[in-house]
This record gives structure tokens, sequence and C-alpha cells, in this order.
């Protein structure tokens, strides 16, 4: 199961798996965009561009140095030797590459998500058709950046009950994402208002090419989320992947939006599951019952 680096804007569940089967109208932005991840060679103020050197971008152009636009403020923070990441559109009425959306990258953490993805792949690798993570087994070792772009391993949360959801910030159907948003939320004021300790919500990204830790921190920002203990992850493509098959989330490309299964799972003090439900149908008391 391959998440595509051409991601469409609107979501769709799979009808026989989330009970919802009407296509949506598109959300605001580009239709479509690819990820482009590279080093700046050179800076073009007069032109409004940059000069990068890009990694292979599947499906679409091999490694190169190309020139492509970015907006003045963007502009103003980049300088020669930067890692970046960004949003690459398609070509404009001119034949111009833009891009949007340029996250600056710090090598060393870049490094250290990168060497916990390959072991997260191994992991997946060697559980083969085992892969998928029952109740009551422990969760894979994983490490992701928060919305404030802060390295996060699932280690971070052990001694604390975790209650783990997976959303995308573009879906536009009520009754999914945004719901079991609406859902975390509720059950995190319910939470506190009961005095419920050593509690973490954890929401992980199933488009992490466009959400970035500045798109996932306006998501949060936006709905008025307590983030001091509402974590928003996401991280390499690759690892997100590998995190879907092990908690068993469906993910496929459809025309203009993303067919997905949705699922929220209470983690104990040790990293075990031990409790899943599916879909977005779940009252906040049937996990306020469990922490108590």
């Amino acid at each position: 199961m391959n998440l595509p680096r051409l991601i469409p804007l609107a979501c769709l569940a799979l009808a026989a798996l989330a009970g919802c089967t009407r296509k949506q109208p598109a959300a605001t932005g580009p239709m479509y965009f690819y990820s482009l991840t590279g080093t700046v060679v050179d800076l073009a103020p007069a032109r409004h561009a940059a000069i990068i050197h890009h990694e292979e971008i599947p499906g679409y152009m091999p490694p190169m140095t190309m020139e492509f636009i970015v907006a003045d403020a963007d502009l103003a923070r980049l300088k020669e030797g930067l890692r970046l990441r960004a949003r690459l559109l398609p070509p404009d009425a001119k034949g111009e590459l833009h891009l949007e959306a340029i996250e600056i990258l710090d090598p060393l953490k870049e490094q250290q998500l990168a060497a916990a993805a390959n072991l997260l792949r191994q992991d997946t690798s060697a559980r083969g058709k085992s892969a998928y993570r029952e109740v009551g087994e422990t969760v894979p070792q994983f490490v992701l950046y928060n919305q404030e772009g802060e390295i996060v391993p699932i280690n971070r949360f052990r001694g604390k009950r975790v209650v783990m959801n997976f959303i995308y910030t573009r879906c536009p159907i009520a009754t999914m994402c945004p719901a079991s948003t609406q859902r975390m939320m509720a059950l995190q004021q319910a939470a506190k208002a009961r005095a419920v300790r050593d509690l973490e919500l954890v929401s992980i990204t199933l488009d992490p090419a466009y959400d970035t830790p500045p798109v996932l921190k306006d998501y949060a920002s936006v709905r008025g989320i307590d983030t001091g203990n509402f974590s928003f992850l996401t991280g390499p493509e690759g690892a997100v992947r590998d995190l879907l098959v092990q908690f068993g989330i469906i993910v496929e490309p459809g025309e203009n939006y993303l067919k997905h299964t949705l699922s929220t799972l209470l983690i104990d003090e040790r990293g075990r599951i031990v409790h899943r439900v599916d879909g977005t149908q779940w009252r906040p008391e049937e996990f306020l019952s469990r922490l108590k």
C-alpha cells in the first residue's frame, strides 16, 4: 500500500468500512501538488526565484537543479545551502514552476527521523502478514514531528495513557476527520473536568506531504485546541505508510479524493493497545470509563 506523492484534495472513506459514499466538493487550495525536498543552490531575487537542487520526485522528474518561483517572504528566509521541503505546483500559464509552504529543514532532525523510519520499515517487513497490531500488543517504535516541529518518539508517552487517532487536515466530510477531531477535543475537555491525569491525545496525519508541522499547528490553532496534551504528528511518508499498516488503517487514492478508514486507540502506560474503536461513532464516555 502506497500513499501517493501526488495528493488529491478531497477525502472519502471506503464505503464498506466507513459508511460514507457521497463524493464531496474539493477543499480550497491547489488541486494537485508534488512534495519536493532539496537544497538551495542560489537565489535570484530579481526573478522572485530560488535555484534548488531537488531529490527525485517519484512519477514526475529525476533529481536535478532547477529554478522555482517563490513568494518574496519565503525568498527572504532562504540562503545558499539550506535544506527545504515544499509543495511543487503544476506549471502555470507561462510554464513556470512555483513552490509554496516552504519548510526549512534541520539536517540533524531529518537524519534522526530517517534512521527511525528505516528501523520501522525493517520491523514492518519482518512482521510480514502479522504486521497488524492487535489489541493487547505493544505499539511499534516510531519517531515523528509534532505541530511545533519538535522530534517526538513514541516513548515520550510511556508512563501515560494515550488516545490515538488518524486524520488529515483537508478532509471536508463532516462525519469523518472533522468529527473525529471534535470527539478528541470533547474527550480532552471531559478528562480535564474530571481531573483525569497522565492523558495524552495524539492525531497522526494520513497526508504527510501536505500536513507539515506549520499546517498542523494552524489546524489546531483555528479550532482552539489545547496542545498541552494534544499532539498532531507528521513525518516521512514511508514511516506513515508503515504505521498505517501496523495500525490497520486503509488509505487508497481516488479521483480527486482519498479513500480511508478511521480508528481510535487507547494505549496504556506500558505502550500496549488496550482498546480500539473503528470509525467515528464513539463517545468520549467510552474512553473516560477506561481512563478512570
